[in-house]
């Protein structure tokens, strides 16, 4: 129950003139003051209004207002912003067909079709209210069936304020973000997730919590980096995205690769080097403050990595060293995912050659 704050002003001003000499003449600091929340949860009244005078403007059939006073019965304060949203949906289906269409193919299992072309939703003469709507409940609908890149064509630059369901909007942007190793924008989607957490369903702030660590220890070019690629094609190569942005990610994963094996190489050339001098050999690493010197004139021989799995030219022997080195320092089904994902390749650059 909602309590009545309002109080008669003449009244108001009396007792703020009589208290008015107690009061202490310092401002409260800025962290006394509470936070406002980045995006709040709109009011299930308003949504139902905005969806009815949506409605009637778009030129609905008769018997269409009964049909939507049907799909906002029984709603609350305590309605979810994702039943808000699939409540404007079926009502925006009413008038419009693409719409119902667009909601009948969100009602249906997620499979590897071909998606349907909703280039309409992006048409400047689709009511704001429709379009960004549907646009996150398509967007969801692509999220859950791993369609990452295309939920992000729907999902990205829609703001809170523009849905019934804003906690969605920025969950699934997170998710799709995340999913894609895109850690900036990733970021700042759970970052506002939370700055409204107490809008959000306990799930959502659960697992955003999780991504926000797991996004902040992300780094570049690290074998962890590498693995999550390569889960990323093969994710692409069962959804039937085979194609030139698929191979773009297969030749980052190869020079990322590339990059990470020369540098073990360089590790063990060097420890070898140091090894070798004779007399008593120390194991104790360099310290800190100050670089070893240079051994040699520091030219390194350049490699044309190019789009195959030459892993740099590495001579079988080398080769299994590095991956040997790779499961001493790292856990091992990490090299199980480097030798799946090799083999992978060279099973495809047989296919090609034929």
């Amino acid at each position: 129950m909602e309590r009545d704050f309002r109080f008669p002003l003449a009244a108001a001003l009396a007792l703020l003139l009589a208290v008015a000499p107690f009061c202490p003449a310092a401002e409260p600091s800025p962290e006394a003051i509470p936070k406002a929340p980045a995006w709040q949860l709109p009011r299930a009244e308003d949504v139902r209004a905005r969806a009815v005078a949506w409605l009637a403007a778009a030129g609905a059939p008769g018997d269409a207002r009964a049909k939507a006073d049907a799909i906002w019965a029984g709603i609350s304060e305590k309605t979810s912003g994702m039943e808000l949203l699939d409540r404007l949906s079926a009502t925006f289906a009413l008038a419009d067909s693409r719409a119902a269409r667009l909601v009948e193919v969100c009602s249906k299992p997620r499979t590897r079709a071909v998606l349907p072309d909703q280039a309409w939703l992006a048409d400047r003469k689709t009511p704001p209210l429709e379009a960004a709507n549907l646009r996150l409940m398509y967007g969801r609908w692509l999220v859950q069936g791993s369609w990452f890149d295309e939920a992000l064509e729907q999902l990205a630059g829609l703001k809170p304020e523009e849905v019934a369901a804003p906690a969605d909007l920025l969950f699934y942007q997170g998710v799709a973000y995340h999913r894609l190793l895109q850690k900036e924008q990733g970021l700042k989607a759970v970052d506002r997730l939370l700055d409204g957490a107490e809008g959000s369903p306990r799930r959502y702030v659960v697992v955003a919590l999780l991504m926000q660590a797991d996004l902040k220890g992300l780094e570049a070019d690290t074998l962890d980096h590498i693995a999550r690629r390569m889960d990323d094609v093969e994710r692409r190569l069962d959804l039937g995205r085979a194609g030139p942005k698929v191979r773009k990610v297969e030749d980052g994963v190869i020079e990322s690769l590339d990059k990470l094996i020369k540098k073990i190489e360089d590790q063990q050339k060097q420890q070898q080097s140091s090894g070798s001098g004779g007399g008593s050999q120390s194991t104790r690493p360099a310290p800190n403050s100050f670089l070893p010197a240079a051994r040699g004139a520091g030219e390194v021989a350049r490699k044309n990595i190019g789009s195959k799995s030459g892993w740099g030219d590495l001579p079988p022997k080398e080769r299994e060293e590095a991956l040997q080195h790779l499961g001493r320092e790292f856990p091992a089904h990490y090299r199980d995912i480097v030798e799946q994902y090799f083999r992978k390749l060279a099973t495809e650059e047989r296919t090609e050659n034929k």
